[in-house]
């Protein structure tokens, strides 16, 4: 095998050799290329690529080296509030040691904060290598794939399977999957922003260019760069490691992860309340000193008080309320990629929506063909070539010109032969839908599309574009003497290039009258929902012309309609989309009756004069007309918009406040996808260039999973609230009696250091995990969309936890009081063994305990009743709370843990008044939502509907 010389780092590898005589690849002529490379335009044999597969390895970058398990288990001890809590623990094993009588309460404090350290520890190490192993499969979800010649038949393979010799297939808006030679390029222009950090396309050639550093040659293109535009063949010469971006990419593999702003603001809420924690420490000690308690005594207790109010699990339960998001919107075909898409989802305001594909099925059929003035209806439908074309002979050049001017490729079912010929299953399409309607269309016409390829080869092409609406390929003719330019393309575009039209066989001047005959049939197509192309040719003399003049003085042969039926589920997700608040903007490249059409027929539109703006009218707007436009509420439809319209009308909503979300497939959507708050990419059908763009991917390409995302996004910014009310309002509940005692003058604390941690540890961490994992409320698209200003403690959580501490704290203390005040014992005779006070601060933690689990059952909901969702909707809620019941249970009556935590047997009476005020609290919190729901809808406030 001969091998080339690559000028990049001097490295060996499948395009290097090793004599003097080695020639650099972009040297080379196209034909010399595949030689050199030992492989063929045919591509490599299936053998071959196996070959060298073992020889080269898989095509992929080599992944930054993940930190070992101990590793990652270690630095869950170096968060800032697991080193508060060493620090803590140490300082009390230092004043157990330093303490005359040993007290044993002391020691049991230290390895109770040690014991949350633990847990939080290992809470946060079981959530990072989840999150490492979702990220893996959720990657895998869409899978890069590149169009491949092997054994001479064009394939879509993952990129991962390109070896050295692969001959590739590249259109705009396909990413470059390794390092190749252009062997063939039509008008081709690349992006290599991730490799140069320039920004402006640059042209590509497939012709030899003088020997230079790699990076410049102009007739090879590299892993990680974008097409923009044109279509290309290229031989690959490098794959993973060995390509260019490799050699990039193990610089910046181990770049640090960057928080989001919700994680940043949740660790800043959570120093702030640490902070507080210290400050009442230091009340508490300095209030306990002047009675009388040792020194050592008094600060080993506020230590411990300042500890357990530290909500030092609160970035892991955060964490995983963010990864169940994720993978619960991965199971709904939502696929997100960063956490932060997570979190604008809940605010979104508007979303801006094509047509083809997310609206409708993506699967074209052409129903109508119409030429010389007559329409011929097609049956059938789907891809399989099933039905025929009514009167096929007078459209049959028609036909056979559409097909030859298309790229895709129709792909039959695997076993063709066991399918009954009526069936369509299997039937797909590699490349563009609506070129696989035209192949299809062209052999239920009894056009054989391969055949004629062969009788009349492509010499040229010129790629669509979303400027000129137009796609053109060269010929060469049947007599083998002349060429002929083949063009398809929207219809005003397209006959704006014609000068001529065959009419019933023979060429005619397309008179204005005529001109106005074809536009007429144009609109009536649109007008039943169909998408409309035009197809003309012309003869051209040499096998390169221009453009201009492959697309000039064009004959018109006619036009075909194609019908894209709309998705059966999106009319329900455009309605709950409307309940909750959210402008729609239908933002297509189609004809304006057309977009309409679709547009009613899912319920974007429903008044009877929507605003339709086409790209022409935004192009004479200025900005601030078109501020003005966007502030109508009006339904509105931009149509025949391209990708630099869709990027300023995204900047327009912007700069409203509005937050946006944008679909988008091709790759010049780019722009637009990356400027949105929430840019959402195509799965399916989107350009490698989109999907790695956009912060979302659609799995299946439908509109109804944005809407369904939008609700899990706004579930978790709820879960998120619900379980910090659940932890703060408990805080109070164990603050509270403790300023209570101090104040009232009793000499001991009605909870102690080791019993609040107990609750930490038992009470709280797991249901506040469940409560993360709450299902979405029923109601939660029949809100508004939450403000982007809106903190996650507002004015109404604060209320909140104070509403629900003030009642726990409330019921603890008369619970501590009573019986204090019933045994009729001073309060300066209590001592930390006597039994009485024992029974009091088991009642306190016992309170604590029952009253959390009726507050997790209370938070769940914002304004619904608990009842209407379900207490059983979510049981690990119930399973938590139980075991936390159980815990106390334990720690009430089984005689070890009764020494550890000084605590007595409570009787059935106990327990019965303890649920009473767990029951109290939920009456509460139920009758605080029934007159929050009555209110709002006595004022009229609620769900606000975009009409």
């Amino acid at each position: 095998m001969t091998q080339l010389l690559t000028p990049g780092d001097g490295r060996e590898g499948p395009a290097t050799a090793t004599g003097a005589a080695a020639t650099p690849v972009q040297t080379e002529p196209p034909g010399h290329v595949f030689v050199a490379l030992d492989t063929s335009p045919r591509g490599l044999t299936a053998a071959d690529a196996v070959a060298r597969r073992g020889r080269y390895g898989p095509n992929e970058l080599p992944r930054a080296r993940s930190r070992g398990l101990w590793r990652q288990l270690a630095a869950q001890f170096t968060d800032l509030f697991a080193v508060v809590l060493l620090v803590s623990s140490a300082i009390t094993f230092l004043a157990y040691a330093l303490q005359p009588s040993r007290d044993v309460g002391t020691f049991r404090l230290a390895v109770a904060i040690l014991g949350v350290v633990l847990l939080n520890a290992s809470i946060g190490f079981a959530q990072e290598y989840s999150a490492e192993r979702t990220a893996q499969s959720l990657q895998a979800m869409v899978p890069h794939t590149c169009r491949v010649l092997r054994d001479g038949e064009r394939q879509d393979l993952p990129a991962h399977e390109l070896v050295p010799g692969d001959v590739v297939v590249l259109e705009a808006g396909d990413a470059v999957s390794a390092d190749c030679r252009l062997v063939e390029a039509h008008e081709v222009s690349v992006n290599n922003a991730a490799l140069t950090g320039e920004s402006d396309a640059v042209g590509r050639t497939g012709e030899p260019v003088a020997a230079g550093p790699l990076l410049e040659a102009r007739n090879c293109v590299f892993m990680g760069t974008d097409v923009v535009a044109g279509s290309a063949k290229a031989v690959v010469f490098a794959t993973g490691a060995a390509t260019e971006f490799g050699r990039i990419f193990r610089l910046a593999a181990a770049a640090p992860r960057q928080k989001t702003p919700l994680q940043l603001q949740v660790s800043s809420m959570a120093r702030r309340v640490a902070g507080v924690a210290l400050a009442i420490r230091a009340a508490l000690f300095a209030v306990r000193v002047p009675t009388g308690r040792p020194f050592v005594e008094a600060f080993v207790f506020a230590l411990g008080v300042m500890v357990a109010l530290v909500p030092e699990g609160l970035p892991a339960t955060l964490s995983v309320s963010l990864a169940i998001g994720v993978r619960r919107m991965a199971r709904r075909h939502a696929l997100v990629k960063k956490l932060l898409a997570v979190e604008a989802l809940g605010s979104t305001t508007v979303v801006c929506t094509d047509k083809t594909g997310t609206l409708t099925q993506a699967e074209m059929t052409i129903t109508h063909v119409w030429a010389g003035g007559a329409s011929h209806p097609v049956s059938g439908v789907g891809y399989a070539p099933v039905g025929e074309v009514a009167d096929a002979a007078p459209v049959r050049e028609l036909l056979r010109v559409a097909a030859l001017c298309c790229n895709a490729r129709l792909v039959p079912p695997a076993d063709a032969g066991s399918l009954p010929r009526s069936g369509r299953e299997g039937w797909r399409v590699l490349g563009d839908s609506t070129e696989g309607a035209l192949l299809v269309v062209a052999e239920k016409g009894g056009i054989d599309p391969a055949a004629e390829e062969a009788r009349a080869p492509r010499v040229a092409e010129y790629p669509f574009d979303s400027v000129r609406k137009l796609m053109s390929t060269v010929h060469g003719a049947t007599d083998g003497d002349s060429y002929r330019a083949h063009v398809k393309g929207a219809p005003q575009e397209l006959l704006a290039h014609c000068t001529d039209i065959d009419w019933k066989g023979e060429r005619r001047p397309l008179t204005d009258e005529l001109r106005a005959d074809v536009i007429a049939t144009n609109d009536a197509l649109a007008s039943q929902g169909l998408r409309v192309l035009a197809v003309g040719w012309r003869p051209v003399s040499s096998p390169h012309p221009t453009q201009d003049g492959a697309e000039s003085g064009l004959t018109l042969l006619g036009l075909v309609g194609m019908l894209d039926p709309p998705r059966a589920e999106v009319s329900d997700a455009v309605d709950a989309c409307r309940r909750a608040g959210i402008r729609i903007v239908m933002v297509t490249g189609d004809h304006p009756l057309t977009a309409e059409a679709v547009a009613r027929r899912v319920g974007i539109v429903r008044q009877a004069a929507p605003t339709v703006v086409t790209g022409a009218s935004l192009d004479a707007m200025n900005d601030h007309a078109l501020d003005g436009l966007l502030a109508e509420p009006a339904e509105l439809l931009l149509c025949r918009v391209s990708p630099e319209h869709k990027m300023r009308v995204v900047t327009a909503l912007q700069r409203r406040g509005e937050v946006v979300a944008v679909t988008g497939d091709g790759a010049n959507d780019a722009p637009a996808l990356k400027h949105a708050d929430i840019g959402v990419a195509m799965g399916a059908s989107g350009t490698d260039v989109a999907r790695e763009s956009a912060v979302m991917v659609l799995l299946d390409d439908s509109f109804a999973s944005i809407a369904t995302a939008v609700r899990l996004g706004r579930s978790v910014y709820q879960n998120i609230r619900k379980f910090l009310i659940y932890l703060f309002s408990h805080n109070i509940a164990e603050l509270v009696p403790i300023l209570a005692a101090t104040f009232a003058g009793f000499p001991l604390v009605p909870i102690t250091a080791v019993q609040i941690l107990a609750i930490d540890l038992g009470s709280d961490v797991l249901p506040a995990l469940a409560l993360g994992a709450e299902p979405p409320e029923p109601d939660v698209m029949d809100r508004p969309p939450r403000s982007r200003r809106d903190r996650l403690f507002s004015a109404s959580v604060m209320g909140r936890i104070l509403f629900l501490g003030g009642i726990q704290a409330l019921g603890v203390c008369a619970v501590f009081f009573w019986h204090i005040h019933a045994s009729g014992i001073p309060y300066s005779h209590f001592t930390e063994d006597d039994a009485v006070y024992r029974e009091a601060i088991t009642m306190v933690q016992a309170g604590i305990v029952v009253s959390q689990f009726f507050n997790a059952l209370a938070v769940r909901t914002d304004r619904q009743s608990v009842f209407r969702i379900g207490l059983l909707s979510n049981p690990w809620l119930l399973a938590a709370g139980c075991f936390g019941i159980v815990l106390m249970a334990a720690i009430s009556y089984l005689p070890v843990l009764r020494a550890v935590f000084n605590t007595a047997p409570l009787a059935a009476a106990d327990w019965a008044v303890l649920a009473g005020f767990g029951v109290l609290l939920l009456a509460a919190e139920e009758s605080r939502k029934w007159w929050l729901r009555r209110h709002r809808s006595g004022n009229g406030r609620g769900g606000v509907r975009c009409e």
